[in-house]
This record gives C-alpha cells, structure tokens and sequence, in this order.
C-alpha cells in the first residue's frame, strides 16, 4: 500500500522525485530510440528497393505507436486520479518494459516472413500505450511534490528527462555508429541499442514501488469535478503541445534528415542528437526556474517568437554549407530556443488543472497533441521533401506550428503562483 504524504505536507524525499525521473527518461528513451534508427529498422523489417519506401514504412510503424498514446492516456491517466499516481506509473513502465524486450528480440523479416513488421508495430503499438499513460502521472507526482513557488522548476524534469533520453540515445548511437559498419547496424546494432534501456527495467520496477502517493482523495468519496470550465485550458493546451511537439519530432528527425536527405556518415548525425540533448538537459530546468520567477507567459513568448525567427535561416544555413558545423551550430541554436520555450507549456496545462482530474486531463491533452502531430511528423516532412525536392521542407512545417503555438501563448491567462500574488496584492497596495 503506498504511503500517503499528507496534504498539509507538499515535502516529497528527493529520492522518490529521482526515481519518477528516471524511471520516466528510460521510457523515452525507449520510445524515441526507434526514430532514431529508422533507417536500419526499415532495412531490417521494410526492405524494399527503394530506400525512401522502406524508411517511410519503418516511420509508418513509428507512428503506430502515437495512435495509442491517446487510448493509454485516457486509461492509465485516469486510472492515476482514482488509484492514486503510484500505481499508474508502475503499471505503464511494466508495459514498457514488456514492449521494449519484444522489439530488441523480434526476429528480421528475412527469417520469420510477414510475422516480423507485424510483432514490431505490435510492440510499438504497446510502447505508444504505456507512454499515453506515463505523462500524466508523473507531471503530477512532480507538481504535487514541489513547493508553489518552485512548481515550474519540478515539473520541468518531465521535459528534462525526455531530453535526457534523447542525449543518452544520441550518445548510444554514435557510440555504435563510430564502431559498428552500416551492416551491422542494420544486422544488431540496433538491437544493441534497446536492450541497454531493457536491462535498466527491473531497477526502474524496483524504485517505483518505494514511491509515496501524492494524489489526496477524500476517503472512499468521488471528488466530482465539471469538465466545462477547462475545455477552453484543455484546448489551449492542445495547440500549445502541438506546436511544441511538430518542433520536437523535427528535431529528433535530424539524425535521419541528414543521413538520407544530407547523405552524412552515420557518427555526424547521432552527433545532431546529441547536441539537442545537451541543449534540453541544459536549458529545460532553466525555463522552469525562469517561468517560475517572470511567469509562464513570458518564459514562452520571448524565446518562442525569437524561435520563429530562426527556423528557416537555420535550414537555410545547413543546406547551403552543407558541413558538420553548419549542422550541429544550427541545430543546438533551434533546440535552445525551443528548450526555452516549450517548458511552460507544460506547466502551465498541469498547474491550471484541480487536482482530482490532473493526471487523465493531462494525459489526455498531451497524448493526442502528440498522436495527431508526434506521429505524423516525421512522415509528413518525409514526404515534403520527396514531393517538393527541397531539403529546407521540414522549415517551413516547423515555422507554421510555431506560429500557431505563439497565438494560443497571446491568448493564455498567467498561472505562475508568485505572478497571481502579486496580481492580487497589487490592489491593496494601491489603496495605502
């Protein structure tokens, strides 16, 4: 039975907040490990004459795993308003941990037929199910374990741990890239690259069920929340996710972009991801710090709108140049800006939401801004750069969410805890 921390007592042990961490960077990286080695799973599980044919089927089952985040935000989301966070977070990293072992030992094409794509998009299929339920939870726990007025700091871990995953899955890559052949990238490479986020599960296992419950219900009685008066944050918050996922995913695409579109070896791309790493675990935590002081409104626009700016110059600067510098410079200038920006997105949409619908609302919210446009991301710039024959494609997809990202902060109301005291106290100190 978990143990409740008392409401009057918001103090969660360090160690429990490291282990929501944690527990939540592996199961991205094991996620987002899939992108980044699409090209050899396509080869493994897709071949096909055309490489372009095999890399959007092997980003086709990528997306499989987006059309069930959405069904597992809903089901483990809620699951983690009624049952409490703990066990919501438990059960979505076991089904992690079943789906990341499966994919790492599924057999190629050559050697079981047809069976083959159909047990990879299975699994990632499983991957997109528990991932759907892992945000809620854990952006919760973090929220609910953090003072008001270090909220924004808390629960930007949850970005920073999905970009730490990123920066570990890029040092994986590029480890096994400088010392692995493209063949046996394709043959177990790869592979390689999984089963070191596998072994890691049944540590992850064992330190989420030392968690305590932050979640406060009132005994046996259904706290009832009427859902009307947040469908206009609800919706808000699903364009802001939105727009800062289209950023995400084309970021993450980078290793791909410029391996089939840049035609550079293997070692320069993974290198791409691994400055957006460094760029997110360096600058996540510090949006949070930033949103937490000036507020969660500036902490997005400033950046956000300096963002917009960039984006078509910066693919404009790789493609014209064409060098590893041109690439990494541009890359690590988008990523921070971005980094800045999209934290208090987040943020915001928890910390504008009561408790007793928090985990399922955002859950819900972040998991089908990430299936419509996570999902289709990458296949959509994909197929833009085939369609229009320009590598500066993915900019312009890119600048369009930005700009619609920088309307919803225009029309977002403030919710950091120190901005509304300051707002409420403004009144009485103009009447002394």
């Amino acid at each position: 039975m978990a143990q409740l921390i008392p409401e009057t007592k918001r103090s969660v042990p360090a160690r429990h907040v490291a282990a929501v961490v944690l527990g939540n960077a592996l199961e991205f990286y094991d996620f987002l490990t899939y992108s980044f080695f699409a090209v050899y799973i396509g080869r493994a599980f897709f071949p096909s004459s055309s490489p372009t044919a095999s890399l959007l089927a092997s980003l086709g089952a990528f997306g499989a795993g987006f059309v069930t985040r959405p069904i597992g935000g809903f089901v483990i989301g809620r699951m983690g308003d009624r049952a409490g966070r703990k066990p919501a977070m438990i059960l979505s990293f076991s089904l992690m941990g079943v789906a990341i072992f499966g994919l790492a030992l599924t057999p190629p094409r050559e050697m079981i037929g047809i069976a083959a794509p159909i047990l990879v998009v299975i699994f990632r299929m499983i991957q997109g199910f528990a991932l759907g339920g892992e945000v809620g939870p854990t952006t919760a726990f973090l929220m609910e374990s953090a003072p008001p007025e270090r909220r924004g700091f808390y629960t930007s871990f949850q970005y920073w741990t999905q970009d730490l995953s990123v920066l570990v899955a890029g040092l994986v890559g590029f480890g096994l890239s400088s010392f692995l052949n493209d063949q046996q990238l394709q043959s177990f490479g790869w592979r390689i690259a999984f089963l070191v986020g596998a072994t890691i599960v049944p540590f992850g296992l064992m330190m989420r069920r030392s968690l305590p419950e932050t979640f406060y219900s009132h005994g046996d009685k259904k706290e009832h929340v009427p859902l009307r008066p947040y469908r206009w944050i609800a919706l808000i918050g699903l364009i802001l996710l939105a727009s800062g996922t289209i950023g995400t995913y084309v970021s993450d695409y980078m290793t791909t972009y410029a391996i089939s579109t840049l035609h550079m070896p293997a070692n320069i791309a993974f290198s791409a991801t691994v400055v957006i790493g460094l760029c997110g675990v360096t600058f996540d935590l510090l949006s949070g710090i930033l949103s937490d002081r000036f507020g969660r409104k500036p902490t997005m626009l400033v950046p956000g709108i300096l963002l917009l700016l960039a984006i078509i110059p910066s693919f404009y600067f790789i493609n014209h140049y064409h060098t590893t510098a041109s690439l990494l410079i541009a890359t690590a200038v988008l990523y921070t800006l971005a980094a800045l920006s999209t934290g208090p997105f987040l943020i915001w949409l928890t910390e504008s939401l009561p408790a007793a619908i928090r985990s399922g609302g955002v859950a819900v919210v972040y998991a089908v801004s990430i299936a419509l446009f996570g999902g289709s991301t990458q296949l959509i710039i994909t197929w833009l750069i085939k369609v229009t024959r320009s590598p500066e494609a993915p900019a312009w997809y890119w600048a369009g969410a930005a700009l619609v990202g920088i309307g919803a902060m225009l029309v977002s109301h403030e919710s950091a805890p120190r901005k509304l005291a300051k707002k409420q106290d403004a009144p009485s100190a103009v009447r002394r």
